[in-house]
């Protein structure tokens, strides 16, 4: 009950300070102008970070235990806030921000408190320190878009506080619940269209609190070891990830970190068509999907997540590729050097040097994950020494067999069925293969069959979905999305074959500027499906859709057509075109 009202209270209080910062921001002139390496158009209130300072201080000091380590994070929080202030006000150089970070960490470590990732204190020492400063400049980072950094520092306030309180730490719980309602009051007003910003006072406060907190943790509550490295990691992964990726990506092409750009992920989905309020909220389910991943693998067993934390973090790095190839800047305005970027994404998306090393690695998830799910995740030390002897000959065999099978031949762009088939063909007879030749080696007594059965079927799904990823990717995130505002909207008349190849010429060639709203068929028994997601719409629909969405083109895609339908579509306003193939 204390818990809900300290966050309500900070809450109301986040409101009320940012109405007041926000006004307070035009009478000192405290706003963010509009350039050409960020986001917003107008000028913006940037003392919104400021509201949640003071939200959550006065927060602290009605409803938190007091203790060293508590008054030692707020300390810190607090030398932060003061310099990104400072920096909103009159600008910081970089290297004195960091300096201060480097500080404000030393202190939180001088305290005593420090992440438990090594055996040696020293070690851990240095890994909070990188911690605490990386995490307070990914959000600091992560602040390039209305509602971004406050709500994705929502998200993870809310699932430190489960964790607290899961470990039974009621009174450390309280620290991310005043943050996370101090949050939220501010977020009322920044999320899109933002009338208020938090500037780097916020960022920085809140990066800094968030990565602070963190380490009140008991980690005596934990199952494995891999749960206490991996839960602040996956509570925190989407500032992680963006801030690796735009350090990625500056680097390769020439810029500073610290300098301002449209090339955050955020900017990245926007660019593929999507809205800025629906990417901000496809992170926001991302950051759910990611606490609540951390939560689940605290209570599993270690042989467990060494087979789900690799899969997530191979599904992070499939993002990370197809948003690489994302153009983020207009003619003109391409940073010098961006073409390496682009080089090095074609070069993970094409080579068969990449698309090896994955396979390597999918098969040595697979047959993992068929022993712990054949020993329900606890291998016995026979079985434990059979995997370590045995996994060398499987990924050679494997490979082996995807080399010779044509696996390697294929674009994942244009992943078929056939491509599926040769892949089922390569996995299963490499299966059998290396499954035959373990079985003799120990004649027959000591590996499992349901184990040979198992790592089939694993790594047929593995390899499958891995070609298909980019494909999911771009269905997910574009799904129901005109990627070009301009494109023109067509109704697609034929829902056969020729209407299949039509619209998937247009989804893939934007340049073609057409926004397919759906298909039309003489074959009244096609209506109510879809076709790569486009309904299939009857005959008596035409004039109603060409009044509702402004409809001045239709599309043939078929040779067969009576003119005298063609002749009834002129007579309704719209101009026909037939989809055309020459082989000359």
């Amino acid at each position: 009950m204390r818990i809900v009202l300290a966050s309500t209270f900070t809450l109301l209080l986040g409101i009320v300070l940012t109405i007041i910062a926000r006004s307070a921001s035009h009478r000192v002139g405290l706003v963010a102008s509009p350039r050409k390496d960020r986001w917003h158009s107008k000028p913006t209130p940037l003392l919104g970070g400021v509201a949640i300072y003071f939200a959550f201080l006065i927060g602290f000091f009605v409803f938190a235990q007091k203790t060293s380590s508590t008054y030692a994070i707020l300390g810190a929080g607090t030398l932060l806030f003061i310099t990104g202030l400072i920096d909103d006000a009159i600008h910081i150089k970089p290297y004195a921000k960091l300096v201060i970070q480097l500080i404000a960490s030393a202190a939180l470590v001088f305290f005593g408190l420090h992440l438990p990732w090594a055996d040696y204190q020293w070690i851990n020492d240095v890994l909070t320190i990188f911690w605490l400063v990386g995490i307070t400049n990914a959000i600091n980072l992560l602040d390039n878009m209305d509602g971004l950094a406050g709500g994705i520092s929502l998200i993870s306030s809310v699932f430190l506080a489960i964790t607290f309180l899961i470990n039974g730490q009621t009174s450390a719980a309280m620290l991310p619940v005043l943050l996370g309602g101090a949050v939220l009051g501010f977020l009322v007003f920044n999320f899109n269209p933002a009338s208020i910003f938090m500037g780097d006072s916020g960022s920085m406060f809140l990066g800094f609190m968030l990565a602070g907190t963190s380490l009140l943790a008991e980690t005596a509550r934990f199952r494995s070891l891999t749960s206490i490295l991996l839960t602040p990691v996956l509570i925190l992964l989407i500032p992680i990830f963006d801030t690796c990726f735009v350090t990625i990506a500056r680097k390769f092409s020439g810029r500073p970190i610290s300098q301002g750009g449209r090339d955050h992920t955020s900017h990245r989905l926007v660019a593929l068509g999507v809205s800025e309020r629906r990417a901000v909220v496809m992170l926001y389910a991302f950051a759910t999907i990611c606490g609540v991943f951390a939560l689940t693998v605290r209570w599993l067993e270690t042989t467990v997540v060494l087979v789900l934390v690799p899969l997530f973090a191979l599904l992070v790095l499939f993002l990370g590729l197809y948003l690489g190839k994302v153009r983020v800047y207009g003619e003109g305005e391409q940073p010098e050097g961006i073409r390496i970027i682009n080089a090095l994404a074609d070069f993970s998306y094409k080579r068969r040097v990449f698309e090896v090393l994955l396979d390597v690695t999918l098969i040595a998830l697979a047959y993992y994950g068929a022993f712990v799910l054949r020993w329900d995740g606890k291998l016995p030390d026979e079985q434990w020494r059979i995997f370590l002897k045995t996994l060398p000959l499987v990924i050679i065999v494997q490979i082996v067999f995807f080399l010779v099978g044509g696996v390697y031949k294929g674009l994942w762009r244009y992943v078929g069925i056939t491509d599926l088939l040769t892949i089922a063909r390569a996995v299963i007879a490499g299966a059998v293969m290396s499954s035959v030749v373990i079985f003799v080696m120990y004649w027959f007594r000591g590996p499992s069959r349901a184990v040979a059965l198992l790592d089939l079927l694993l790594l047929l799904v593995f390899v499958s979905v891995s070609r298909l990823s980019f494909f999911w990717l771009k269905a997910l995130i574009t799904s129901g999305v005109n990627t070009n505002p301009k494109a023109t909207p067509v109704l697609i008349y034929g829902a056969g074959d020729g209407g299949e190849l039509l619209i998937r010429e247009i989804l893939n060639n934007p340049d073609h500027r057409y926004a397919p709203i759906g298909f039309i068929d003489d074959d009244d028994r096609k209506a109510g499906k879809k076709i790569h997601g486009y309904r299939i719409f009857e005959s008596n629909d035409v004039p109603h859709l060409i009044r509702a969405y402004g409809i001045s083109e239709v599309l043939i895609s078929s040779f067969k057509v009576p003119e005298a339908r063609l002749d009834s579509l002129r007579r309704m306003g719209v101009g026909l075109k037939k989809m055309s193939i020459r082989i000359e």
